[in-house]
C-alpha cells in the first residue's frame, strides 16, 4: 500500500513538475549509492585493519556532491529518454497493443551505451574532479587511471538494465528505475573515485614532503 501511495505521489508531481522531479529523485539515489559505499568502505576497512590509525568519519561532503551530480544529470536523462522514445517508437503509431519491434529495442540500448554512456561518465570523471578542488592536470589523470575502466565495467552492465528499462517501464519511470539499479552503479563508481583521491593526495604530500 505504501508503494502504491509512493507510486502515485510520484506519477503526480512528474505531471506538474517532470525535469525537478527526476534530478531530485536521480539526485536522492545518487546520494544513497553513496551512503552505502562509505560504509561499505568502513566495513572493508575494519576487516583489513582491526587497529585502524585515524578514526573512521563519514564524508557528508561527498555525499553532496554525489547529489549534486545526480541532481544535474537527472533532466538530462530525462529528456534523452524521451528522444529515444520519439526516435525509436518499440510499436507504431496508435498501436499500442501492437508487437514491439525488438530492431527498434536494439537501437534503443546501443544509443544509449555507445552515445550517453560515455558522456555521462565522462561528466563524473569531470565534476567529481572540479567539485573536489582539482587542478587540470589531477582531473586529467583521473580520466587516464578512472574512464577506460569504468565503461569496460559499464557496458558489462548496462545493456541489460537498459533493456529491461527500455521495454517494460512507461517513460515517466525510466529514470527511477535506472537510478535504482544505478545505486549499485554509484556504489562502484564511489568507491572508485575514492581510491583515485586517496592516491592522489598521498602522491601530492609525498611531493610535498620531498620538495
Amino acid at each position: 500500500m505504501a508503494n502504491v501511495a509512493l507510486a502515485r505521489v510520484y506519477q503526480q508531481s512528474f505531471e506538474s513538475h517532470p525535469y525537478y522531479t527526476v534530478a531530485l529523485t536521480n539526485g536522492a539515489l545518487n546520494a544513497l549509492g553513496d551512503v552505502v559505499a562509505q560504509f561499505t568502505q568502513k566495513v572493508v576497512e575494519q576487516q583489513q585493519d582491526s587497529h585502524p590509525r585515524k578514526q573512521w568519519r563519514y564524508d557528508f561532503p561527498r555525499t553532496l556532491r554525489f547529489f549534486a551530480f545526480g541532481f544535474g544529470m537527472g533532466p538530462v536523462i530525462g529528456r534523452w529518454n524521451l528522444f529515444l522514445e520519439q526516435r525509436f517508437p518499440l510499436r507504431s503509431v496508435g498501436n499500442s497493443a501492437g508487437k514491439v519491434s525488438l530492431r527498434a529495442l536494439a537501437r534503443r540500448v546501443g544509443a544509449d551505451q555507445l552515445f550517453m554512456a560515455p558522456i555521462g561518465l565522462a561528466l563524473f570523471v569531470g565534476s567529481m574532479g572540479v567539485m573536489e578542488g582539482r587542478d587540470a592536470s589531477h582531473i586529467g589523470q583521473r580520466y587516464q587511471d578512472l574512464y577506460k575502466p569504468a565503461i569496460l565495467a559499464n557496458w558489462q552492465v548496462w545493456p541489460v538494465a537498459q533493456l529491461i528499462n527500455f521495454r517494460f517501464m512507461p517513460l515517466p519511470y525510466r529514470v527511477p528505475f535506472q537510478s535504482t539499479c544505478g545505486v549499485f552503479w554509484t556504489l562502484y563508481l564511489s568507491l572508485l573515485n575514492a581510491k583515485e583521491s586517496e592516491v592522489q593526495d598521498r602522491t601530492d604530500s609525498l611531493r610535498r614532503t620531498l620538495k
